[in-house]
């Protein structure tokens, strides 16, 4: 089970997006990447094509690593370390180590 997962909103902790929020787009797991909304932007030019007659360039997210960001609580609204707990159906689910609220 990951500590974060799609949907999940991070704050990053180091690099030139520092201290900013942002919504996990996707979580690639093999590489230990993901992808944060509005955040770690690189321009990418587009060739001309019938869509697109003038070509254009398009700013998108790029990939950050994962020990670069620290999931937020929803209840603390602070970055916390996640835990694990197993519950009393036997799954386990992540919970917050400040507040033990579950994610």
């Amino acid at each position: 089970m990951f500590r974060v997962k799609r949907d999940d909103q991070v704050v990053v902790l180091s690099g030139k997006n520092r201290g900013k929020k942002g919504k996990v787009l996707r979580v690639f797991p093999a590489e230990g990447r993901l992808t944060v909304e509005g955040l770690n932007l690189v321009k990418r030019h587009l060739r001309r094509s019938q869509t697109n007659p003038q070509g254009a360039v398009i700013s998108r997210e790029s990939p950050l690593p994962l020990d670069r960001v620290m999931p937020v609580c929803p209840r603390c609204s602070r970055p916390v370390r996640v835990g694990f707990k197993a519950l009393a159906d036997g799954t386990k689910a992540r919970i917050c180590r400040r507040c033990e609220e579950n994610f």
